[in-house]
């Protein structure tokens, strides 16, 4: 008889041990906590968290300390700027067993990974800093900046943001925060891009643009980081909850106002819900990007047709008013209900057909671009096509490939009669899954070559 617990957030905080000049002080340093504690506690744990850190400096000076392990947690460390750190502090799943009569605990430490744990933590920082700029960046406004300002918007946000975090169904897909590109033929794809470029230049207000189908970049004119953070953001958070909305009110596509203008099916994600109704003009939040040259600060203006999805980036000075949507939806509307017919027609050629026995997921570091059929769709939900053993297994490889310099492979057995194939070539990752019981490794060899050949054909692997 055993029951299993799950996956656990402990703790979560963020400190700045520059800011508690002298003993007594310590209090000054605690920028947020999760969850709430005694004063002392938290004055305890950090204290321990600065210990740990100081400690593994010894070991390796310049390098910051990533995680420790302990019996029953994991606690992970991050820097994301000078003198800021970040700590989560997740508890180690375990099983209640029994033996002569005696009930003990069993942890299983091999169910939570630490790179996956740091990824985590990594995007709870570029989520924050996407909505709310960077910690240095809030303190040094120019006018109303302050710790107190900093510490308001890190409990404003994590508030909710710690909500949504899904442990339990992380995995290596959490590393790679990649982007989900479509294939589209020449022509369909100029056409995109002409679009795109036609709205930045009838409405000079939009710096950047971005153009989704089914969850899939087609174009893009942010840099591949700052797409990063708003692809996750977009499909893991924001288009779901509108899909979720729109169904729940029984939402149909609308008719235009007049019956001589063109009907379409273009509405609004983050705006007015009714362009007729000026009192509903709604909120377009603001994104702090560029973070690699000079961040700026710029509205972000979502808007949906059918199964396509346009981001627009707006110049924040511009005041959003009920006029400027009604403009952008007069144009944005019949011009894209017509593209997205293109592109849907282009995208059913393109459908993934995966194999029982065969799965794999790809991911290219040089432009972020990740591609899976282990993964039937990228919302964070705990339906993969595969084990959660065999997930470990591909996360534990490419933690070793990441030793390796620019080629490499490795290849293992499961006790379940997995094989799981790693694959590194030119900062490309390649992970393959095959289930065959009496399959030696010449007979995975040649299936993975065949793999290869069949959904890389243009990727060389040495």
């Amino acid at each position: 008889m055993s029951s299993k617990t799950e996956v656990t957030l402990e703790h979560f905080y963020i400190f700045n041990g520059t800011y508690a000049k002298k003993e007594g002080e310590e209090e000054k340093k605690i920028l947020y906590y999760y969850p709430e504690r005694d004063l002392d506690i938290q004055i305890k744990n950090i204290g321990l968290s600065e210990a740990i850190i100081k400690f593994a400096q010894s070991f390796n000076p310049g390098q910051p300390c990533d995680y420790c392990h302990t019996h029953k947690t994991r606690q992970i460390y991050y820097q994301p700027e000078p003198n800021f750190w970040m700590v989560m502090i997740v508890g180690v799943p375990y099983i209640w067993k029994e033996k002569d009569g005696n009930k003990y605990t069993e942890y299983q430490y091999d169910e939570v990974s630490s790179s996956v744990c740091q990824a985590i933590l990594k995007q709870a920082y570029v989520m924050f800093r996407l909505f709310m700029g960077s910690f240095d960046t809030i303190i040094n406004e120019p006018e109303c900046g302050s710790i107190t300002l900093l510490k308001h918007k890190l409990e404003h946000f994590y508030s909710r943001y710690l909500m949504s975090l899904k442990l339990n169904n992380s995995d290596i897909l959490d590393v790679f925060q990649g982007l989900q590109f479509l294939p589209l033929d020449k022509i369909t794809f100029l056409r995109v891009q002409c679009f795109m470029n036609l709205v930045e230049a009838m409405f000079s207000q939009v710096k950047y643009t971005a153009f989704l189908y089914n969850d899939q970049v087609v174009w893009s004119g942010l840099e591949p980081e700052d797409m990063q953070v708003v692809y996750n953001y977009l499909v893991s958070t924001l288009l779901p909850a509108h899909l979720e909305k729109e169904l729940h009110e029984g939402s149909l596509p609308r008719n235009s106002p007049s019956p001589f203008t063109t009907i379409h099916y273009g509405k609004f994600v983050t705006g007015p819900s009714s362009i007729n109704e000026p009192s509903l003009i709604g909120k377009s939040p603001k994104v702090f990007i560029n973070y690699s040259t000079k961040p700026v600060s710029l509205y972000l203006v979502v808007y949906r047709a059918l199964s396509a999805t346009i981001c627009l980036f707006v110049d924040s000075k511009t005041s959003l008013l009920i006029d400027f949507f009604k403009s952008l939806d007069n144009f944005l509307g019949p011009q894209l209900t017509t593209l997205v017919s293109s592109v849907a027609e282009q995208c059913a050629k393109h459908v993934i057909v995966s194999s029982e026995s065969c799965k794999y997921l790809y991911f290219n570091k040089l432009n972020l671009a990740y591609k899976s059929t282990i993964h039937p769709d990228n919302r964070r939900c705990s339906n993969v096509l595969t084990t959660s053993e065999v997930l470990r297994v591909i996360t534990d490889i490419y933690n070793d490939t990441n030793k390796l310099k620019e080629a490499g492979e490795i290849i293992i057995k499961t006790m379940s009669d997995y094989w799981v194939v790693g694959k590194l070539s030119n900062l490309r990752e390649f992970f393959v899954v095959i289930q065959q019981k009496s399959a030696s490794i010449m007979e995975i060899e040649d299936d993975v070559k065949k793999l290869c050949e069949k959904e890389l054909k243009s990727i060389f692997f040495h």
